[in-house]
């Protein structure tokens, strides 16, 4: 258990009664969670008396804590395990999320690019055919009965030919594999066309793009080598897709262009103008992701990069915002709010591979590099262009589906994530809706295990925890709790499951 600004005594314990549980302080409150992601709120008092076994039965806290397992005497067992097995659903399932680096050329020179970018004239690192075949033949062996192909890159637009093969060939293919088959693309839009766009559409290829926020905002980090304003053609295309889309006949709360942000020092004290740019542009979801000193942003930190304490501050300010926005009517919601939220107040897991124990690196996604390479996440592949190829789990060209999922990386992997082993995390009080992401240790650290609370990963997500569950400590009327549930709901798009961009997953 987590001891945090309070003294507990465990010979106070009654042993009988008290069932397991972790605890920390919110608001003067006591927060009470366990590994089935029930929480509840106690003050101290209370709180003592539980420890002490003095909640009588006619009490209503009594039937609070009974219903949330937190007695021993009376555990419903085979309820705590339904709802652990419901937690823990994404563990039967192979690895369902397969990023294709189509080509490592790219006509953006991004300050903050985790990438390993090539210049236009690198038909080098280009995908052939023959190696998209075989990345399509190598994924759809996969156990998983969902199975999602993501074109990234580089610029992935660059090298359309593949991105056009594996949508025809994984389609043609699904035919007789019958899996429910989501294909997407993570692109600039700056190289995007007429043709490709209505091949797209065809194809019902889901589309996300990076958008930093206002026009100066967003140049400024996204640097197009043409020298056009990257915002002005990005938005423009967004556009052409949102009114596409309309007109033939989809629900455009389902189908637009989703964007992703990435937070610099210069986007520090602009927060609500990003969110209004998202709103504006019809986006209803905005993931407020932190800066990651990765590929160019190493070089270029010190002119955009800031402390934990900084972002943690930015996104409380920011999140506020939104919630204000949701107050008046306007609904929006912060992607990594939900993502918790779902854990806090549902009985599912969302399954976002960076934040859940074990992570989901070469067992829920996998990433092809142009060359065929099987890394277990694009941040297995960067690191592997960074000069270590210690995440390479093997080659479309010489390894079965088997060997990649049974590689004794995969499987470090996998105990340096699981949260029940680690110290610092096994007692921490936001443990059951937490994560571990190793990758990120190790490029930090050198070191898959790390330091976790010394951690940057780590540091964000209990700072963004404590943050919502203080909101919910003060959530009198429950207003609050009603426009967090809502965004617990992910519409799924006809012939998809809800949509999370691997690019998403892995940055």
């Amino acid at each position: 258990m987590m001891n945090t600004e309070l003294t507990v005594d465990p010979r106070a314990f009654d042993r009988k009664t008290v069932g397991y549980f972790r605890y920390g302080v919110v608001n003067g409150q006591v927060l009470m969670t366990n590994d089935v992601g029930e929480h509840l709120f106690l003050d101290p008092a209370d709180f003592h008396r539980f420890l002490a076994g003095q909640i009588d039965r006619g009490e209503p806290l009594y039937d609070q804590l009974r219903r949330r397992y937190f007695f021993k005497h009376e555990l419903d067992l085979d309820g705590l395990a339904d709802k652990l097995r419901r937690k823990k659903a994404f563990l039967l399932n192979g690895p369902h999320l397969h990023a294709i680096v189509t080509t490592l050329r790219c006509n953006h020179s991004c300050r903050y690019c985790h990438a390993s970018r090539a210049d236009m004239d690198r038909v080098d690192t280009d995908m052939s055919l023959e190696t998209a075949r075989k990345v399509v033949d190598f994924a759809f062996t996969s156990p998983t009965p969902v199975l999602g192909f993501e074109f990234q890159g580089g610029e992935p637009t660059a090298n359309f030919e593949v991105i056009r093969f594996v949508c025809d060939y994984a389609l043609e293919k699904n035919r007789y594999e019958n899996k429910e088959l989501l294909l997407s693309l993570v692109s600039n839009l700056t190289l995007m066309t007429d043709e490709k766009m209505n091949y797209l559409l065809d194809k019902g290829v889901m589309v996300c793009t990076s958008l930093d926020g206002p026009a100066d905002l967003h140049d400024k980090n996204r640097g197009w080598m043409e020298k056009h304003s990257s915002h002005a053609a990005v938005t423009a295309w967004m556009d052409k897709f949102n009114a596409e889309w309309v007109r033939r006949g989809f629900d455009p709360d389902l189908f637009h262009v989703d964007a992703l942000m990435t937070t610099t020092r210069h986007s520090l004290s602009r927060g609500p103008e990003i969110v209004d740019e998202y709103v504006n542009r019809g986006i209803r979801s905005i993931h407020l992701r932190p800066l990651n000193p990765f590929g160019f942003a190493v070089n270029t930190w010190k002119q955009i990069g800031y402390s934990m304490d900084e972002f943690l501050a930015f996104y409380k300010s920011t999140l506020d915002y939104i919630i204000e926005l949701n107050r008046q009517g306007t609904f929006v919601q912060e992607r990594l709010a939900s993502i918790f939220l779902t854990k806090m107040l549902t009985p599912d897991d969302p399954n976002y591979s960076d934040c859940r124990s074990p992570c989901g690196s070469g067992s829920a996604q996998l990433a092809y590099n142009f060359d065929g390479s099987v890394y277990t996440d694009d941040e297995g592949r960067m690191a592997a262009h960074m000069g270590n190829d210690f995440f390479k789990l093997g080659h479309v060209d010489t390894s079965s589906m088997d060997e990649v999922l049974k590689h004794p990386t995969v499987k470090a992997l996998a105990v340096a994530s699981i949260q029940d082993a680690l110290p610092a995390c096994h007692s921490c009080v936001h443990k059951a809706t937490c994560g571990v992401q190793p990758l990120h240790n190790y490029m930090f650290d050198g070191d898959i295990f790390g330091q976790r609370p010394l951690s940057r990963k780590c540091q964000e997500f209990y700072g963004v925890q404590q943050y919502l569950y203080q909101l919910l400590s003060t959530d009198t009327d429950g207003s609050l709790q009603r426009i967090f549930r809502r965004w617990t709901i992910q519409r799924s798009r006809p012939g998809t499951t809800p949509y999370v961009p691997a690019s998403e997953v892995t940055s």
